[in-house]
């Protein structure tokens, strides 16, 4: 298997392609690049979609909405943060972190009262440290150890049982023969009272989970939006998401199982 995340070394991306079994792993800078070689060149991807403290991950709903990709299996991801910094560093005055780093570490942050400079991923905060004088970062193990940065503090995560929520991503969908979940975009052709009461109400008719609903803007102006919802697969799913299309315009994400990493519980 080959991969397509979010890099540079040391981000919790490229440990979960490592630790998946990517036979090769290519790293580009942004997720909207993994998209795009995705959607472009044919290749898989391997993206977060959602962490338990802080939601959705922004970048990964916008690339969903716009490249013609599908979602072929998830990986749920135990994350921790340590707080890092150079060697001989004993008062952080400037913390380089990922905003959702941020969010997943405020309370720490907060306590620190440095100046906080958001950055692109863990792996890109951690390289950043080394080029400021007193300065740190909040990033994975695996990149502190990548970069020879010192560990401060462990586990500086507000929530100890913080998890990530990863998904692969093809330009097809994939052959699962037992899926556990289905992802499907809703995107409403026009804004009338009842759409998401009448959207429900075809799960609720057919006995389906509804375990995740996710507003996201549509970027086509204020108050519009899409909905991202996962399903608990069922017989009746396929049946259901024709029907979601008789209301409104619904693209299916994918069916899916998960993906087992030895030694992570989550």
């Amino acid at each position: 298997m080959s991969l397509v995340a979010l890099g540079p070394e040391g981000t919790f991306s490229h440990e979960v392609a490592e630790l998946v079994g990517a036979d090769s792993i290519t790293l580009v800078p942004t997720i909207r690049e993994v998209f795009r070689e995705v959607a472009e060149n044919g290749r898989q991807g391997l993206v977060p979609l959602e962490n338990s403290e802080a939601g959705g991950v922004g970048p990964t709903l916008d690339g969903l909405m716009a490249y013609r990709v599908f979602i072929t299996a998830e990986i749920f991801m135990p994350v921790h943060h340590f707080l890092v910094a150079p060697s001989g560093v004993r008062e952080i005055g400037t913390l380089f972190v990922h905003p959702q780093t941020h969010e997943q570490c405020s309370e720490v942050i907060e306590q620190l009262g440095a100046e906080v400079i958001h950055t692109s991923s863990n792996a890109a905060s951690a390289k950043a440290a080394l080029q400021r004088a007193g300065s740190g970062a909040i990033v994975s193990r695996k990149a502190a150890e990548l970069y020879g940065l010192h560990i401060l503090r462990s586990n500086v995560e507000n929530n100890p049982d913080n998890v990530t929520r990863f998904v692969c991503i093809d330009a097809t969908p994939g052959e699962t023969e037992k899926p556990a979940k289905c992802s499907i975009l809703v995107d409403p052709e026009s804004d009338r009272a009842g759409l998401l009461y009448d959207l429900l109400g075809v799960f609720s008719r057919k006995e389906i989970n509804l375990t995740r609903i996710e507003s996201r803007p549509s970027k086509r102006g204020m108050g519009r939006y899409v909905f991202f919802m996962d399903i608990t697969y069922s017989p009746a799913c396929p049946g259901a998401i024709e029907e979601l299309k008789t209301l409104t315009n619904v693209r299916n994400l994918g069916c899916y199982s998960r993906m087992e990493v030895p030694g992570w519980t989550c």
